[in-house]
């Protein structure tokens, strides 16, 4: 059998290894590590789990023991798709690392930019960071890529579906060509495949189980509910999980509880916590000291239940994880390979359940097409029954509160107190009158407009009479005006009036006779 003392690592990561209580590599490790020690591209390909961390980890500081780094220019690279993978990366280095004098730095967001530019500034030999961050130092000239000799990209996979694979593309061209390459994935894209086909020269693939297979230390168990109510499912799903935790018992001593959506994952925590579970969220909303705090807090067994997204299904290291359940099933089946495989770790068993409602029948599918198997069928906690009304007590059914609000409304029609001004006469019976009576008690009715109209003659001779009335002498308005000041006065026709103002136009198809009357009196 492989030990580590085989595989020609640097006397001082030796040592560390044996104070970290390791002697027997896994086989991505026995495969990989001297593979790396010559200089070699590494494709690896295994599943979670199975120590790919340590496989390029060991390597890469024996590797840069000879040399220093520049300001702003480390000599290698490591990138990760989420925070807390890269964290633990750092973790690794500081583990294996701590009898050299390597140094490193750690770019994630959520962090300053101060700190981590003091690091870069000094030099480092390892830069761990997370691609979206590494491009932000680099953009503002804070960082050259350059003097990269190692360049690691982990869980690949990941990235792909984390859309960082155009980031990727971009930070292998800013590396020089001769550096060395190892990638890490669980799965093999065809996305991944070409960049591979591209970055990598003459690769030492190394694939140590089947693509996207489950480890054979988890039990797995799918718990399938039909609610009653499509509506109901989210909340009889939540009661199978607890009716799950309670069923484990003291077996389960810690447990992930993978959800498809970060406002899922803070309902089912405080579900579960208003029930009397320890548990707390995890997801990318959160900012990273609380994410870091709460990571640390189920390391440390302080955090019982971890209510996580997918960010946490990939590269946490917590060996001691006793069960998983996926409270949704993963619309992408990589994932559920991924979820499960933080329980059953370094040889450990773990148990892993799914929770599915009739409408995840097509990504079951799809996951047993992926790990060419079928997930176990399990039973449902005992005492479980479908819900048909609100999860609270104090809760009517739907129909029922509308009745209730409807007769409280008519309850408070009848005990309004009538005002004075509500108060209506009473309607007298209706009696039909004769005709005759009714028109004898008609009032009489007014002339239509048309009645009313005087002939037209006659109305413009009135009103040429009220404006001769009402006009003032043309002198004595001169000198009104010239009293109020007003001006220099304005020249206009002065007495003449144009014989065309004067004159009255009959409208189209009036009698003739008016016509004629009409203009004999202007004339």
């Amino acid at each position: 059998m492989t030990k580590f003392s085989d595989l020609a690592l640097d006397p001082r990561v030796l040592q560390a290894i044996t104070e970290a209580g390791y002697e027997t590599p896994t086989p991505i490790q026995a495969q990989a590590i001297p593979e790396a020690l010559k200089g070699r591209d590494v494709l690896g390909i295994a599943q979670t789990g199975t120590g790919k961390t340590a496989s390029f980890t060991l390597p890469m500081i024996t590797l840069l023991g000879q040399g220093r780094a520049r300001a702003r220019m480390p000599r290698s690279l490591v990138l990760a798709p989420t925070r807390e993978l890269a964290a633990q990366v750092a973790e690794n280095f500081d583990i294996y690392a701590k009898h050299t004098k390597l140094t490193k730095a750690l770019l994630i967001g959520g962090v300053a930019f101060g700190e981590q530019d003091k690091l870069i500034d000094r030099g480092v030999d390892v830069l761990i960071a997370t691609p979206g961050r590494l491009l932000d130092h680099f953009e503002r000239g804070k960082l050259l890529l350059t003097g990269v000799q190692i360049m690691v990209v982990d869980e690949a996979d990941r990235m792909l579906d984390m859309g960082f694979i155009p980031d990727i593309e971009r930070i292998f061209q800013l590396t020089p060509f001769t550096r060395q390459t190892m990638f890490y994935s669980a799965t093999m894209a065809p996305e991944i495949e070409r960049i591979t086909n591209t970055f990598l020269t003459n690769p030492a693939k190394i694939e140590v189980a089947r693509q996207a297979t489950t480890s054979t230390t988890i039990t797995q168990s799918l718990i399938e509910v039909t609610p009653v109510r499509k509506d109901r499912s989210f909340a009889d799903k939540r009661a199978v999980l607890r009716g799950l935790i309670k069923a484990e018992g003291e077996a389960c001593t810690n447990a992930i509880i993978f959800c498809n959506r970060k406002m899922d994952v803070d309902v089912v925590a405080k579900s579960l916590k208003s029930h009397g579970f320890n548990a707390a969220p995890i997801h990318g909303d959160l900012a990273q000291s609380e994410r870091m705090k709460t990571l640390d807090a189920f390391r440390d067994g302080t955090l019982h239940l971890l209510v996580a997204s997918d960010v946490a299904a990939r590269g946490l290291d917590i060996p001691a994880v006793s069960h998983v359940f996926n409270f949704d099933v993963p619309s992408h089946p990589e994932d559920y390979v991924h979820r499960i495989g933080r329980t059953g770790r370094a040889g450990r068993l773990g148990k892993a359940f799914t929770i599915a409602v009739p409408s995840d029948e097509k990504y079951l599918k799809a996951i047993e097409s992926l790990i060419k198997a079928e997930i176990p069928r399990g039973t449902l906690p005992e005492g479980f029954e479908p819900s048909t009304a609100d999860s609270r007590p104090d809760r009517a059914p739907r129909d029922e509160r509308k009745g209730r609000e409807r007769s409280r409304g008519r309850e408070r029609d009848r005990e309004r107190p009538v005002k004075p001004h509500d108060e209506v006469a009473p309607m007298e019976p209706l009696v039909a009158t004769p005709k005759a009576e009714v028109e004898a008690e008609e009032p009489a009715r007014e002339p239509r407009r048309e009645e009313r109209r005087e002939p037209r003659a006659e109305r413009g001779e009135r009103r040429r009479d009220d404006r001769g009335e009402r006009r003032e002498p043309r002198d004595d308005r001169r000198d009104h005006r010239r009293d109020r000041d007003l001006g220099p006065a304005v020249i206009g026709m002065g007495d003449h009036v144009p014989d065309f103002i004067l004159r009255s136009f009959a409208l189209k198809g009036a009698p003739t006779e008016e016509v004629e009357e009409s203009t004999a009196t202007e004339g």
